[in-house]
C-alpha cells in the first residue's frame, strides 16, 4: 500500500514502550522544566550583570536561547503523544518541526565551536583577547552560525516535500526527524540520504574537528606554563566547556550513526535521541552555573531577594 502526498503523518512515540511512555513523559517533563528554568535564569542574569558582558558569557546566552528553542520545538508534541495519544501531525507541521530541531542542533554545535575559539584566544593569546573578540566579531560569529544552520538544514524539508509516494505514514519516533521521514518514502531517496550526510558532516563534523584542534593548541599552551597554579587555573576555565562539548558530540554521533548504520533496538534509539536533545539543555546551565562564580553569586542574590520579599 502506498500513500500519495499524505496530508498528515502519525508519530507513535517510543516503539515497544507505548505501555509505559505515559510515565516516561513525567521524566522528560522534569528534564524540560529544569532546562527551561536554568536557561531562562541565564538569559535574565547575563544581560543584566555587567561583569558577565564577556565573549564566553555572551556565547552562553546564545546557547541558552538555542536550548530553550529545542525544548519548545520538541516537548509539547512529544508530551501530547505520551499523555493524550495525540499522535497525528500535519505533514507540513512535521517538516517545520524537523527544520527547527535540526537548525537549532546545528546552531548549538556552532556556538560550542565559537566558545572553543574564545577559550583558545583567552589562553593562547590573552593580551589580544579583547581586540580579537570585539562586539562586532561576536555578532558576526553568531550570525554566521545561525545562517549556516538555517541555509544547510532548510534544504532538507524542501527535498522531502518533492517526494510524493510513501509506503507508510507512521513514524516510529516521538518527534519528526529527517531520516525517520526519509525512511517512509517509496521513491528513490539517495539524494535525501546523501544531502543529510553532507549536512551532518558540514556542521557537526566540521565543528568537532576544529574544537579538537582548539583544545590541542590550548593544552599545549597550558602544559608549557611555568607554574602549576597557572596551569590549573587555565585548565579550570575550560572544564565546563569540555564537559558540554563531550556530552553533546558523543550523544549526537551515536544518534546519527545508529539511525543510519546501526542495529540498535528502536526504543533504545528513540530514548537516546530524545535524551541527546533534551538533557544537554538541562545540564548546560547547571554545569556553567556551578563553574562560574559570577553566575552562582547572581543566582544566590536573586533567590535571597525573592525569599526576603516573601517573608
Amino acid at each position: 500500500m502506498s500513500y500519495l502526498n499524505p496530508s498528515t503523518v502519525t508519530l507513535i512515540g517510543i516503539p515497544g514502550l507505548q505501555h509505559v511512555q505515559f510515565w516516561i513523559g513525567f521524566l522528560f517533563l522534569a528534564v524540560c522544566l529544569v532546562a527551561l528554568l536554568g536557561n531562562i535564569f541565564l538569559l535574565i542574569i547575563i544581560p543584566t550583570e555587567r561583569r558577565l558582558h564577556q565573549p564566553m558569557y555572551i556565547f552562553l546566552a546564545v546557547l541558552a536561547a538555542t536550548d530553550l528553542g529545542l525544548c519548545v520545538a520538541i516537548a509539547p508534541k512529544m508530551l501530547a503523544i505520551f499523555w493524550f495519544g495525540s499522535c497525528s501531525i500535519a505533514f507540513d507541521a512535521c517538516l517545520a518541526q524537523l527544520f527547527f530541531i535540526h537548525t537549532l542542533q546545528g546552531m548549538e554545535s556552532g556556538i560550542l565551536l565559537a566558545m572553543a575559539f574564545d577559550r583558545y584566544v583567552a589562553i593562547c593569546n590573552p593580551l589580544r583577547h579583547k581586540s580579537i573578540l570585539t562586539p562586532f566579531v561576536l555578532v558576526w560569529m553568531v550570525l554566521v552560525v545561525a545562517i549556516r544552520a538555517t541555509v544547510l538544514v532548510g534544504i532538507l524539508p524542501i527535498l522531502l516535500k518533492r517526494l510524493q509516494f510513501f509506503h507508510s505514514v507512521v513514524i516510529a519516533h516521538s518527534y519528526c526527524e529527517h531520516m525517520a521521514v526519509v525512511k517512509l518514502a517509496a521513491e528513490d531517496v539517495h539524494v535525501n540520504k546523501s544531502y543529510g550526510l553532507f549536512v551532518a558532516f558540514a556542521i557537526l563534523g566540521f565543528d568537532m574537528i576544529f574544537v579538537f584542534i582548539s583544545y590541542i593548541l590550548i593544552f599545549q599552551t597550558v602544559f608549557h606554563l611555568p607554574q602549576k597554579e597557572a596551569r590549573l587555573k587555565a585548565f579550570n576555565t575550560c572544564t565546563a566547556h569540555i564537559f558540554v562539548f563531550l556530552e553533546f558530540y558523543i550523544l549526537a554521533f551515536f544518534s546519527f550513526f545508529s539511525h543510519r548504520f546501526g542495529h540498535v533496538l528502536p526504543y533504545m534509539h528513540i530514548l537516546l535521541s530524545t535524551i541527546y536533545l533534551l538533557v544537554p539543555p538541562a545540564l548546560n546551565p547547571i554545569v556553567y552555573g556551578l563553574k562560574s562564580k559570577e553566575i552562582c553569586r547572581r543566582v544566590t542574590q536573586i533567590l535571597i531577594l525573592k525569599a526576603d520579599t516573601q517573608q
